[in-house]
């Protein structure tokens, strides 16, 4: 797909420097994906409320709808993300291929925000009808062109290991940091308590997170670039995507960074559909506006402190060790708090140690997939980002769409009589994921010569330059 008409310099980067500047990091990766990125964390915690506990739709087709609708979904949003990968590999821009995409998700994501929550008062038939065309619109479109563009900025912003390091780091503080204190503090503290079950309030709340996600995003547009596609000339790959498809599945060093996102998103997916009923039914009382609020506060202390810690221990010991060492102490901290999942006191002491250990994937994960896209670029001749990001994307939706058929119909219902099933879905699933992730990462090698392999890629494109002149 050529898009000759974002030559004009009104859609031009403000970024122009080959190496990587400080506008890049914090208004690109930082300030930019913030807004977009809020606005999804915010309906991974309370979409489901909405639906449940102000639209009363628990018993719409005598239960089951609010099962069954969004497994019908997850198909949908795979076969986009399938679609939307191969046309990221096929677009070809003076903007790069990803790039584009965020221009166009910017208005995209916030019509289709809005249209979640004002669903219309009227029959059964036409609440059911909204909410899955709003559901698919808002997931299967427009979040995923937004997420497919940007989660393909960091390994397409540079070659250079160290500053793409601090990319994915600066990536990942507007997902952890950003989001984290206006979920953490702002919603369970003052936004949770006043909006209570009232209709408008919600809809007030959320379109205005709708509206505030358009501007950020255009400024992730607009302050980031695609340095790697430029040393193509944004070439279209003419190898076929079967192919493509084949590579990225054969390569152990993807299937491994597919596995390991598997792994978290699934404990994460689960956490985060618990940490509400967690903290109304289990650790305090419900909707007190505290109990949430001093859990992420003490507890998610350590993923502010380790932003200046993070990624010069990973330069140092390497982005995969310290990730493997991170997750002993995931472990450990989930461990704690699945003991004694009433204690207040050593709750807060278990999750504090737990993000301790959850910091190097949080932080720089990114940073290795990349390295393994420039591997995969080495092994096969040709790159693979669009297909690779959208496998990327499909598994760990999959795997969300399982934990919340196993455990969204069993909280909503009677929170008193599972009150094990909510322990573990907040601490003690990251248990095992934790573990499993440990061992995965041990076989994951891939920036051990990737500096060579870099080499090697510019030395063959120099000699293909040079054939064609």
């Amino acid at each position: 797909m050529t898009m000759n008409f974002l030559n004009g310099r009104l859609f031009e980067s403000r970024i122009k420097k080959q190496d990587t500047t400080a506008s890049e990091r914090w208004l690109g990766y930082l300030a930019g994906p913030s807004g977009a990125l809020l606005l999804n964390a915010t309906l991974a915690t309370y979409l489901n409320v909405y639906y449940t506990d102000v639209l009363g739709l628990t018993t719409l087709w005598g239960g089951v709808f609010l099962t069954i609708f969004p497994i019908v979904s997850k198909v949908i949003d795979a076969i986009t993300n399938v679609i939307m990968g191969y046309i990221i590999d096929r677009t070809k821009s003076p903007q790069g291929k990803a790039r584009p995409w965020l221009l166009f998700s910017a208005p995209l994501l916030t019509i289709t925000g809005l249209l979640l929550f004002i669903v219309p008062q009227g029959s059964e038939t036409l609440q059911a009808v909204w909410v899955m065309v709003s559901y698919n619109l808002f997931y299967s479109f427009a979040y995923t062109i937004f997420n497919m563009s940007h989660n393909l900025m960091v390994p397409l912003s540079t070659r250079n290991v160290t500053q793409r390091g601090k990319l994915s780091v600066f990536n990942q503080i507007a997902l952890i940091m950003v989001t984290g204190i206006i979920g953490a503090l702002v919603f369970p503290m003052i936004i949770s308590p006043w909006w209570g079950i009232d209709r408008t309030k919600w809809i007030t709340v959320m379109s205005i997170l709708s509206i505030i996600a358009l501007p950020l995003t255009l400024l992730e547009y607009y302050f980031t670039k695609e340095r790697i596609t430029e040393e193509t000339g944004n070439a279209v790959p003419t190898v076929a995507y079967a192919r493509q498809l084949k590579t990225i599945f054969t390569d152990r060093y993807m299937l491994i960074i597919f596995g390991y996102f598997l792994c978290y998103t699934v404990g994460m997916s689960l956490r985060n559909l618990s940490t509400i009923y967690y903290c109304n039914y289990v650790l305090g009382t419900y909707n007190d506006g505290s109990t949430m609020t001093i859990l992420s506060v003490i507890g998610g202390l350590p993923m502010g402190i380790g932003i200046f810690a993070v990624w010069p221990l990973a330069k140092k010991f390497g982005k995969r060790n310290v990730t493997m060492v991170g997750l002993l102490l995931f472990s450990l901290g989930s461990a704690i708090c699945w003991l004694f999942p009433r204690s207040m006191a050593i709750v807060l002491t278990g999750q504090f140690i737990k993000n301790i250990g959850g910091l190097p994937g949080a932080y720089i994960f990114m940073a290795l997939f990349a390295d393994t896209l420039d591997h995969i670029e080495w092994k096969a001749g040709f790159r693979c980002d669009g297909i690779a990001m959208s496998v990327y994307n499909i598994i760990p939706r999959g795997g969300k769409q399982a934990v919340e058929d196993a455990g969204g119909t069993l909280i909503a219902t009677q929170p008193d009589s599972v009150q094990s099933v909510i322990v573990f879905g907040f601490v003690g699933l990251e248990v095992i994921t934790g573990l499993i992730s440990f061992v995965l990462l041990a076989f994951l090698t891939v920036e051990k010569d990737i500096g060579r392999k870099q080499k090697e890629i510019e030395s063959r494109r120099a000699l293909s330059e040079s054939d064609s002149d």
